[in-house]
């Protein structure tokens, strides 16, 4: 008893097996996680070490360069990349590909030890590095906490009780926050005051650290019990520390004689947010890992409704992103998706095979449906983007085995054929060539699925959805759709004359008069095909080309650059002023103002820009059909009231990759040439009116002062270099001297000088040094001679070790692909001085690295498919004439590209090889149908004409279904390049495996002309 003989005998097996798919697939269906988006492994980590005081080289050449040697020892490591600025290194390290996420923690483990390792290596003054290995950590929820009658302060204790309340909300894993204006103590001195009295700033300092120190004043017996001993003492307010005294020789003088004490804020902000106008506090959560983003935003939104009582009024909650709001409307979409393209699956089926037939291969397409979530769930799927699509695009795919069997038992049944009979000798002649052909169009998927990048990370759910759903439709097709064949076909009560009766009918005699036509001009069949498909290639090169498409999400970002070390109050003040201007529009609904750095990762495709004063960054909500004529706005009517900023707007992208598409990449040594490398090629960016967003990582040379310290006369004095440091940041900035305890609060003391000293860098030499050879404070002019003004370089970047500077520049049309080609023929005829190189990143970088990967992989699974067809037909001459055909499927992908004007991404490459396996499956049924007729007496031009006629309505229906099926793709951005190479593609195959194959196996098989 064969596998078919014994599902149709046991028919209780066979019904209750389909009903536990059914049921358990709607079960796991609704278990499975729900993403927007798949998620993929940012494999890079961030070694932070701060090196206060130092100048970019310096902070290159003593920290950045030790680091970068020690995480170079790293085995895994495939790639460096470094920015050092004033006071900070920061090295990204990334990963290589074939290492996952359940590795990574392994890998950061042994990079902390490396990083460690080189601390002994780092100058005097370098704090100790901070590997940061949760930087591609997301945010699910981003919301900004404000109100504008509200103070910092009074902001972050709501802040801090909703991190204490959410914090225990079901799967967050970590709350972060964004804007914050910490609290300070300044200690503003009156430094001509300690100069009438010979008072030096290290005892005020001295007094200030020692009032409130934590120190331990142990224990005492008394009694039976052992007593802790705490002395008052403690400094707990500002009069605390007005009062303090300050002892000089026999005297005692309060600090308020000597300085203003204040509580304020940190000066400058690091980062100022703002929602709608509103200044805030951003909070960002993010899920833990494996858990349901859907179900925990559900649940924080029920704690905020319990937590709004203790909020005080006035203070607003502003939502930037929801992820699990923007889940549910996701999945809702593509879930109607997917039931449209069922119902119109299902309604092929009965307008081409009739009611019974029809519904019977529906019904079979839904079991394989639910029955696949039963396998994807256990295997880490989520609902979601890519896993939903692939269902749809397999739709067709699906149906294709169950419609080979219920046709083959229909032109039985309607020959006078027992249904059971017919049942197992239709799974019986089919099942072989059905399972290789199935196993092809899985191999088809493949490459992308064992792609080991971040963008095949990103599809994989593709691959595992189409594997598991063709295999199951496989097995359903012969176990489950024989008995229910057996069970309601039933024989029609007029012959339908299409292939099912005695006579054909109009459709199989025109397909056979045409294929007649073309095999017996075989010669000038085969030549005008060729001459098509030559065509077809250079109509290829005119369809536009790019990676992944632009986001259709109801949001958009901005980004305002002043020249590099502008204040960040002057940033606010214009980013302020944009604000305003957005917010008029009445398209606009909410404003999201960020100065001085980016929002927290709230998308995985979201890449946060690193801190600087120059920067302001905003996200803008709006409708999606208004975001274009916003970006638009905002690039020439807005931009134009900003004399000295650079103001671009741009669209999320639906797929990983770089910030900038356009990235000339210049490396070399010194940073006089990179700088004029990068001046050349941003001459001739800026000369393309399609360019936009053009900008250099290196930013703008800044200001620096220099005070000439005159070193004799500092020797003279016992001051040094130190010392003159010390002064002037005290005069200015501020120094940090102590802290100050409050509670669960660590606010800095910070000392500096009394306005108006610090007003202005002309007063440079009225600020007083203590002399420890005079005894007294002097004016800092005796022991400079003036103040230059020079420029260097605050940012300095370098790659693998190598300095190198990029020009980003995006395209206005979004056609960044034709920009590059206009481009870089020019920016490679720039010269290059011996030692310095050019290499292209963004998008080309990206699209190449993913098209590599994929490339690497290909190989192997197209030379997989050719040898299961040689395995299929134990032939050569069989599988010759299928590869045969395959490449003129460019034919219909050129045409229906050129036709909807749409580009050839990443996600057409996938559809383009799945239309290989496509063609592939159904030309294997159709040549397994000329060997069964042909027997041991070769094959003729009748076989071939039979052959073809009996295939063509699974064939046509397997293209119809497939093709009709993916309409509701057409709708959504991220497929629609696929489903046009789909749809156009399938209907070329089509064509090609009923007519073109035929005339092909005819002269590969010498089939006579008669």
């Amino acid at each position: 008893m064969n596998l078919v003989e014994y599902f149709i005998k046991n028919r209780v097996v066979t019904l209750v097996a389909t009903a536990l798919l059914v049921f358990l697939g709607i079960k796991a269906y609704n278990e499975m996680s729900r993403l927007e988006d798949p998620e993929f492994t940012i494999k890079e980590a961030l070694v932070v070490t701060q090196y206060p005081g130092a100048s970019a080289i310096e902070v290159e050449q003593e920290v950045t360069d030790e680091i970068e040697l020690a995480v170079q020892k790293l085995g895994q490591l495939d790639s460096i990349e470094s920015r050092s600025e004033r006071g900070l290194s920061t090295v990204t390290v990334t990963i290589q590909d074939k290492y996952d996420g359940s590795t990574l923690p392994q890998v950061w483990d042994e990079l902390r030890r490396k990083v460690g390792d080189a601390q002994a290596l780092l100058p005097p003054g370098a704090h100790p590095s901070i590997v940061i290995d949760d930087y591609g950590d997301v945010y699910g929820v981003f919301l900004v906490i404000y109100g504008n009658e509200y103070t910092y302060a009074e902001l972050k204790e709501v802040v801090d009780l909703m991190k204490r309340e959410l914090l225990l909300v079901q799967d967050v894993a970590k709350i972060d926050t964004l804007g914050e204006s910490p609290e300070a103590i300044y200690v503003e001195i009156n430094r001509e005051r300690l100069a009438e009295l010979d008072i030096p700033v290290s005892l005020v300092i001295n007094e200030l650290q020692k009032k409130n120190l934590v120190q331990d004043s142990g224990r005492v017996q008394v009694g039976t019990e052992f007593v802790t001993i705490n002395p008052t003492g403690e400094v707990n307010s500002i009069e605390d520390f007005e009062d303090i005294r300050i002892t000089v020789g026999d005297k005692q003088i309060s600090l308020s004689d000597l300085a203003n004490v204040r509580r304020g804020y940190v000066e400058p902000q690091s980062g100022i947010i703002r929602y709608n106008g509103h200044k805030g506090i951003a909070l960002g959560i993010s899920t833990r890992s494996g858990g349901n983003v859907v179900t925990m935003g559900e649940a924080l939104e029920a704690r905020l409704y319990e937590l709004a009582s203790e909020i005080p009024v006035g203070i607003e909650a502003g939502l930037v992103s929801v992820q699990s709001t923007a889940v549910v409307k996701a999945i809702d979409n593509f879930v109607i998706s997917l039931i449209e393209a069922v119902a119109i699956v299902v309604v092929v089926l009965l307008l081409f095979m009739g009611l019974r037939s029809g519904l019977l291969i529906g019904f079979i397409l839904v079991v394989t449906i639910l029955g696949s979530f039963i396998f994807l769930h256990p295997m880490g799927v989520a609902l979601e983007r890519i896993s939903l699509g692939a269902l749809i695009i397999a739709l067709g795919m699906l149906v294709d085995n169950a419609i080979v069997v219920v046709d083959g038992m229909l032109v039985r049944i309607e020959k006078g054929q027992d249904a059971s009979k017919a049942a197992v000798e239709v799974v019986g002649k089919t099942a072989i060539p059905l399972l290789g052909a199935t196993a092809i169009a899985v191999l088809a998927f493949a490459a992308i699925g064992t792609s080991q990048d971040q963008t095949g990370e990103f599809c994989r759910s593709l691959y595992q959805v189409i594997l598991v759903s063709l295999t199951l439709s496989w097995v359903t097709a012969v176990t489950i759709t024989p008995l229910l064949g057996i069970l309601f076909l039933k024989p029609s009560k007029k012959k339908s004359g299409d292939g099912n009766g005695s006579k054909p009918g109009g459709v199989i005699l025109l397909y056979q008069k045409l294929l007649g036509t073309c095999l017996r001009n075989r010669w000038l069949t085969i030549p005008a095909v060729l001459g098509v498909f030559v065509v077809a290639i250079w109509g290829f090169g005119n369809v536009k080309s790019s990676f992944f498409p632009p986001s259709t999400r109801p949001q958009f970002m901005i980004d305002l650059w002043m020249p590099q070390g502008t204040h960040i109050d002057e940033t606010a003040e214009k980013a302020y002023l944009l604000e305003e201007m957005l917010m008029a529009d009445e398209s606009v609904r909410n404003v999201t103002t960020m100065v001085g750095k980016g929002a927290l990762r709230f998308l995985l495709t979201y890449t946060p820009e690193k801190p600087n004063s120059a920067y302001a960054h905003f996200l803008v909500d709006a409708d999606a059909k208004d975001i274009d004529r916003l970006i638009r706005k905002v690039d020439t009517e807005f931009s134009s009231h900003f004399a000295n900023a650079q103001i671009y707007g741009y669209k999320f992208e639906l797929g990983p990759g770089s910030k900038g598409k356009v990235e000339p990449r210049f490396y070399g040594e010194d940073p006089d040439v990179l700088r004029d490398l990068s001046a050349q090629a941003l001459a001739i960016i800026r000369d393309d009116p399609d360019s936009k967003a053009i900008i250099t990582n290196w930013r703008d040379r800044v200001k620096v002062a220099r005070p000439q310290v005159l070193e004799e006369q500092a020797s003279l004095f016992g001051v040094t270099k130190a010392d003159i440091a010390t002064v002037l940041r005290q005069g200015f900035q501020g120094w940090t001297i102590g802290v100050y305890r409050e509670e669960d609060l660590l606010l800095p003391i910070i000392l500096k000088a009394e306005a108006p000293d610090n007003a202005e860098i002309a007063n440079i030499g009225n600020l007083q040094i203590w002399s420890p050879a005079a005894q007294q404070s002097l004016p800092l002019r005796q022991m400079i001679s003036g103040v230059t003004v020079e420029f260097e370089d605050e940012i300095i970047y370098r790659r693998d070790r190598k300095r190198s500077i990029s020009v980003f520049a995006d395209s206005v049309s979004g056609l960044s692909n034709d920009l590059l080609e206009r481009l870089r023929p020019q920016i490679e005829a720039i010269e290059m001085p011996e030692g310095y190189s050019l290499e292209w990143g963004g998008e080309f970088e990206d699209s190449a690295k993913a098209k590599g990967s994929l490339a690497g992989t290909l190989p192997t699974f197209i030379g997989a498919m050719i040898v299961m067809t040689i395995l299929l037909f134990n032939s050569l001459r069989d599988p010759l004439v299928i590869w045969l055909s395959v490449p003129l499927i460019i034919i219909g992908v050129a045409a229906g590209l050129l036709l909807f004007d749409e580009p050839f991404n990443f996600m057409a490459i996938l559809g383009f090889l799945s239309l290989i396996g496509m063609l592939i499956k159904n030309a294997i049924v159709l040549i397994d149908e000329f060997r069964d007729l042909s027997g041991d007496t070769g094959c003729t031009m009748q076989i071939l004409l039979e052959g073809g006629a009996s295939r063509l309505r699974p064939v046509a229906m397997a293209a119809a279904t497939t093709a009709l099926g993916m309409i509701p793709l057409f709708f959504d951005a991220f497929f629609v390049a696929m489903a046009i190479t789909i749809i156009f593609g399938l209907m070329v195959a089509t064509v090609l495996t009923m007519v073109v194959l035929p005339v092909i196996y005819a002269i590969v098989f010498k089939v006579p002309n008669d």
